[in-house]
Formats: structure tokens, sequence, C-alpha cells
């Protein structure tokens, strides 16, 4: 399942002929699920964007239903559970008050993964939700049992204020890529080299999401080739208040640009934004740590045409191993991927800035890791690193005392 909406993500869960498929159209009011008397109409996952009214665009998954059974059923719930760690929240529906094995596991997934969820009672209008259904979920989950009907959905403001309010406010990344380091007025350049990886016609989507939050600031954005920078620097008034720079031209935009203005990379600063920040500060120096054979883990957000001088799949195994000076094993995994092996069979996790991902996502990508004590960091800060300037690309955003590293 690729993740490349940033918008809210919804995982619908239940048993087949629960309704689920009839509870998103009853939400979008379209029918945009097939929606059959026959159980496991839904097979794999499927991803729609709509507008909920009353909440706005988001993404919910429908999936297949939680006991299918058979061989190729068996592989359907298999693709279910690989939703839990991609969604910011889960709606576990019921009907006919069935609350078995099956539904226990999609709660404890959802607890594993740290996933705000509600219980809804389909088909209420046939048979409504227990009291002993709802003391039972009340005591063992602390969460409330909705009534809700999808043919007759008189109280279908109530389910939408109730998702509204579940939905965690950092699924809409409300927050500034760079807003409480500049000021109104202020002048950031933008370094953004033009080589075969840029796409053809336009900027990738880091530097734009970076441009946007600059006007959005009130500040001014200036963009320009690395082989121009020296130049403009000479002519350019006011100083930049901040550079931004692509990693793979961090050793240049270091020597170019004077260490009395702050520096960093756009992937550095997509990982404050919706990275796990603390964990790949505290990561990062591990790349010193690195011995003969080890494996290091690349993820990758997308999938994309791969050129012969790839960031993820070339340069930086090649930096890395230059770096060590060891012999190395590397392993790449494109979009949200299933990751070869175990987790604990790799000695360092290199994450790219995540711009096609959403926050929860990311998260839940490198979460694994964190709990096994896995050292993470993301491209960005691993190229500084490796090239001497970690320390300056970080700093716009922490305080670099001796010995401790604190949040701006």
């Amino acid at each position: 399942m690729k993740g490349r909406d940033a918008k809210p993500h919804l995982g619908i869960f239940g048993r087949r002929n629960n309704g689920k498929s009839s509870l998103i159209n009853c939400l979008a009011n379209q029918d945009v699920a097939i929606v059959s008397s026959e159980p496991g109409t839904t097979t794999d996952p499927v991803k729609k964007s709509m507008e909920i009214s009353g909440i706005g665009p988001v993404v919910i998954i429908d999936t297949a239903g939680t006991d299918d059974s058979g061989e190729l059923g068996k592989k359907r719930v298999a693709r279910t559970r690989e939703i839990f760690r991609h969604i910011d929240l889960g709606i576990l529906v019921l009907a006919e008050n069935l609350f078995n094995e099956e539904e226990e596991f999609v709660i404890q997934q959802l607890n594993k993964w740290e996933v705000p969820y509600l219980v809804v009672h389909n088909k209420s209008d046939l048979q409504p939700g227990s009291d002993g259904l709802r003391n039972s979920l009340r005591e063992t989950t602390k969460h409330e049992v909705f009534d809700f009907s999808t043919l007759h959905p008189h109280n279908k403001e109530e389910l939408i204020g109730l998702i509204r309010n579940a939905i965690p406010e950092t699924a809409y990344l409300s927050k500034s890529l760079v807003g409480d380091v500049i000021s109104q007025g202020d002048l950031v350049l933008l370094i953004t080299p033009i080589d075969e990886e840029a796409p053809e016609g336009r900027l990738i989507l880091p530097q734009v999401q970076a441009i946007r939050d600059i006007l959005d600031n009130d500040a001014i954005a200036v963009v320009a080739k690395e082989r121009e920078v020296d130049a403009l620097l000479k002519r350019l008034s006011p100083r930049p208040a901040l550079v931004i720079t692509d990693s793979q031209v961090f050793k240049k935009a270091d020597a170019s640009i004077p260490d009395d203005i702050p520096l960093t990379s756009f992937s550095t600063v997509l990982a404050r934004y919706k990275g796990d920040f603390e964990s790949y500060l505290a990561g990062t120096p591990h790349l010193s740590k690195l011995n003969n054979g080890d494996k290091v883990l690349i993820l990758e957000s997308c999938t994309h045409h791969v050129s012969c001088d790839d960031i993820g799949r070339v340069k930086i195994p090649r930096w890395l191993s230059s770096f060590s000076g060891k012999q190395l094993e590397f392993e790449v995994v494109a979009g949200l991927n299933k990751i070869p092996g175990e987790i604990e069979d790799y000695s360092m996790v290199i994450q790219c800035g995540g711009c096609m991902i959403t926050r929860k996502q990311l998260i839940n990508r490198l979460k694994p890791a964190v709990d096994a004590g896995i050292p993470v960091t993301n491209y960005g800060m691993a190229i500084a690193y490796m090239h001497g300037i970690y320390n300056r690309a970080i700093a716009p955003f922490v305080n670099l005392e001796p010995n401790t590293i604190s949040y701006l």
C-alpha cells in the first residue's frame, strides 16, 4: 500500500458483510465503494480520497473482512494487517453484537501502532448494540459503542463529529516547515540542483513545499542552482536569514555560504516537520560506529525512476562505504513495502525525507527499528554527518551546547 497523500488516513475494519463499504458510501454521500450482500466483496485494501462534510479531505482505506477464509482469504487478511501502521484513525465496524477473536486482534493492532479508533455497531436498525457488548467493551477497552445504520443514518452528523474529534491534530500537519526560525521580510535562499534526477519541467515536492511555507510566513524565497550561488551572494540584499540546500550539494553549499548564515537541507527540514527528529538526532552519530558486515536499511517513501546516480540507491551507499571504511551491506525498500527479514538484521536505518507519505506512516515505518534500539537517521542528516557539516545542518533547529542538544 503506497502512501502518496498527506491527508488524514482512516482505516475501516470489520468482518465480511458488516457494512464497511456501505459506511464509506454513507460518509461520502456517494457510491465510492462497491456494496453487495455477498460476503467478501472487498478484497485487497483500497484507498479512496474523498471529502467528508464537516471534516474535509481524507483518505479512507476500505479493507477485506477480518474473518475471510480459505487460502486467498488468508492472503487478503494479511494485506489488511499491513494497514494498521499507515493510518491516523481506525474505525472498527461491528454488527449483530459479534465481538470475538477477529475484533480483539484489530484492537490489539490499533493499540500496538498507537492509532486512535472508534467502535461503530452497524445495522442497528435490525439489531442494536446490546448492554452486554457495551459494558464489555467499556470495561476492556475504555471505548463506547456507537449505534449506527447506513440505511437510516439519522445520527450521521454525530458520527462525523466523533470522527473529526478522534483524528489527531498531527494528521493535518498544520505546523510550519521553517516559520519558527524565520521572520516577516526575511530572505531565504533555496539551492536546487537541476540534474538528471530532477523531474522534467518542475521542482520536487520538498522544494515546492518550502517555497510555499516561506511565502505563507511573509518572507521572500530566492531559488538558484548551486553553481550560481557564489555570484548571487555578492549582489544579494538583504543577506539570507536562512539557506536551504539539496542534500546532494551540501558540501558545495557549506563552502559557499558564510558561516554566520544558517544553512540546512530540505531533507533536514522535512525530518523535523514530519519525521522522528529526536530519534534522528540520537541515531545519526552511529554512522561512525558501523562495522564490517553490518547491514544498512535505506527506506524510500515513494517509487520513482532509478537513475545511475540515484541518491538512495547509489550515492548514500557509496558515501557511507567511503566514510566508514567498512564493508557494508545495503538493502533499499521503496514505498511502504515490507522490509525483508527481521528488523534486528539491520545495524542502521536511513529514511528519506518522507515528502510523499503522512507523518503517521513515516513514524510507524521507523517504529520497529526505534523499539528495537536500532539507530535511525534520514538522508539529509546522514549526508551532512558524512560530509562533516552535521552540526551546521541541525543548528537552525536545536541549541548545540556541549554534551546537550535541545529543541529551539
